[in-house]
């Protein structure tokens, strides 16, 4: 089936009043971005919905793009026929023949803008039921739960046909949230939380932490990869990879066993925080949620968080493990974030963190430290690079050069 253009409706956008447009033109921008492979496609964003025109693009290729584009609730792939019954017997049909099955049940819908045009929605329904009755063998009429509903638009431009109506992935437009660092483990959590944060429309850079020689080429890879099944859902993001060897070393040599976990998961937070502010971000994200370890209770994010006055937004803060596996497995993430390669946190966990750590304690242990100077050489040995969609790193290794912050 050829269809003419998609038809885009915005769900949640609906609410933003005077702001609307904004959130509009954000949604237009990200979708022309994620379909950037078909020149050919022309963008149309309106107040209550958005036509993209396919010009033959094809549907199938646009619509594996669309599932993944937050801020849309809904879309279908239309036909559009001259403003005269010939026409649009002949589209109804064709746009029927392509997707009926036998035994399914149809209605025919009809809403009408141009009310001059010659026939009214319910003379419209019953003249192109009709038709397609006469045209067509298994036809079931249900008016209450169909399994088809053709749906008829009477515009003063032209007359629109579709009859599937697709569910697209919710949410808000990427970006409109503001922009927010991303705390990336190699684990199960933190690409979930990643996904929902982009979800509620957060552009994310990701920070994440390494420590050669104890931690492999593999395990950043897993992280960068990890960010290229995330950016299906955005398109670019920058990966910021964090040295934080010396740290580790460090804290292991000084402190005592008990808090070597929290005082590492204060130097990251510091660290995230300082990177944030350098990129502009307004606030910190990572894939927290709480018991699930040592450094995850509430007595423990307390003398973490104590590094920052900065919001630290918690996605999967109150989901359980079960929870969280099966969105990894709904997104892609979840056979990557198992494959074997130890990140920093694993390599330097003790064998028994505290679980209600002091803040005052931890404050006092740090000033054992020099703060500024393992936050500084680990700042310097910083380094970006944009990852895209999908884009390969246990197997191939990426061409792109990575940039000094």
């Amino acid at each position: 089936m050829q269809y003419t253009e998609v038809m885009i409706r915005y769900g949640e956008l609906s609410t933003k009043g005077k702001n609307r447009k904004d959130f509009i033109n954000r949604l237009a921008s990200n979708i022309q971005k994620t379909l950037v492979d078909w020149p050919e496609l022309e963008f149309h964003p309106r107040h209550d919905r958005m036509h993209i025109v396919l010009h033959g693009a094809p549907f199938e290729a646009v619509d594996a793009r669309l599932k993944r584009v937050f801020g849309i609730q809904t879309y279908s792939p239309v036909v559009t026929a001259e403003k005269n019954l010939p026409a649009i017997e002949a589209k109804a049909l064709e746009l029927m023949q392509a997707t009926f099955q036998p035994g399914m049940s149809f209605k025919v819908n009809t809403r009408r803008s141009d009310h001059q045009f010659e026939y009214d929605t319910n003379q419209l329904n019953s003249l192109i039921g009709d038709y397609l009755f006469d045209q067509m063998t298994d036809l079931k009429a249900e008016m209450k739960h169909p399994d088809l509903v053709l749906r008829i638009e009477v515009r003063r431009d032209a007359i629109y046909l579709s009859n599937q109506l697709l569910k697209g992935a919710g949410g808000m437009p990427v970006g409109t949230a503001g922009k927010a660092v991303m705390m990336l483990s190699g684990g199960i959590d933190s690409p979930v939380a990643s996904y929902l944060a982009l979800k509620r429309g957060v552009d994310i850079e990701m920070v994440h932490f390494f420590s050669p020689p104890y931690t492999t080429d593999k395990a950043l890879a897993k992280a960068k990869e990890l960010t290229g099944i995330l950016a299906n859902y955005s398109g670019k993001i920058n990966f910021i990879a964090v040295p934080f060897a010396e740290i580790q070393e460090t804290i292991k040599e000084k402190l005592p066993e008990g808090y070597l976990m929290t005082i590492q998961r204060r130097f990251m937070l510091r660290l995230a925080d300082l990177i944030r502010a350098k990129r502009h971000g307004k606030a910190i994200i990572n894939g927290e949620s709480i018991g699930q370890v040592a450094s995850q209770t509430l007595d423990s994010m307390i003398a973490i968080n104590d590094v920052t006055a900065m919001p630290v937004l918690r996605p999967v803060v109150t989901m359980d493990k079960n929870e969280i596996i099966a969105l990894a497995e709904k997104i892609g993430t979840f056979d990557l974030s198992i494959a074997p390669f130890e990140d920093c946190c694993t390599i330097f966990a003790p064998p028994r963190p505290k679980t209600k750590p002091k803040l005052d304690k931890a404050r006092l242990y740090e000033q054992e430290l020099d703060i500024d100077g393992l936050v500084a050489r680990a700042l310097a040995g910083i380094q970006v690079m944009p990852i895209y969609p999908n884009q390969q790193f246990l197997h191939n290794k990426s061409a792109e050069d990575a940039d000094l912050l």
